[in-house]
Parts: C-alpha cells; structure tokens; sequence
C-alpha cells in the first residue's frame, strides 16, 4: 500500500493540474504562517488579532489554515498587520505560449489603462479589443 506521500509525489509528477493546485495551496499555507508568525511575535492570539484588526477569530483560523479564496480581504488583513500581498503570474509551462500577439497585449493594456471600464460579458470585451 502506498503512503499518501508518495502518492501525492506521482500525481505531482503526472498531473499538471494537481501540480498547479498543490502550488495554490503550499502558497496559501505560506500566507498563513506569516500571520501566525506575526501573532508569536506580537504574543497576540487568534482573538487578540481579529479584535484589533475588526475581523472575526474564525476568519484568522481560516486564514492560518489557507482556507480563503479572496484576495482583497486577505491582501487588506495582511496590509492593516503591516504586511503586502504580491501577486505573481507566470507562464504555465504545461500550456503553450499565449494565443495573444504582441500587438493584441498591447490592446488589452490599453483597455486595463482604462480606468473604471468594465464589460458585463466577455464577448463585449473581446469587441472593444478587437476595435481598438
């Protein structure tokens, strides 16, 4: 019988979609240890924390636990703890390189330049981009 790490080792090395979730998740797991490590050095508890920040203890345990989807409240709990949260993206190198030309990037960051403008559907955006 295998053991789970070794189990998780052959799905890491088989299934690009495991391997992109596991990293989601060994990334979340580090945002937590930086506010438990916040906590230890300020001798705050979890319900010490969220009085001080006006967030609930459970939304610090979840945190810790790498158990949130969004960014926004994560990225403003870690600013009001004096921490930033950088968010990267890079090239998955299990997909080929993007479908977009250079010309076609510097119609999107154009559009991104805009500010306040948004699209109720994708198919309006792809429009706009394609006006441009």
């Amino acid at each position: 019988m295998k053991k789970v790490q070794e189990h998780i080792n052959e799905k890491l090395k088989n299934d690009p979609g495991f391997k992109e979730r596991h990293s989601l998740m060994l990334q979340k797991l580090e945002v937590g240890k930086q506010i438990i490590g916040y906590r230890i050095k300020h001798n705050l508890t979890q319900k010490q924390l969220a009085d001080e920040l006006g967030i609930t203890q459970q939304y610090i345990s979840k945190i810790e636990e790498g158990n949130f989807s969004t960014l926004d409240a994560v990225g403003h709990v870690l600013f009001q703890m004096g921490y930033r949260l950088i968010l990267k993206v890079e090239p998955n190198k299990a997909i080929p390189e993007s479908a977009y030309t250079s010309t076609e990037w510097g119609k999107i960051e154009k559009i991104v330049a805009e500010k306040g403008k948004t699209y109720k559907t994708a198919k309006r955006a792809k429009k706009h981009i394609q006006s441009l």
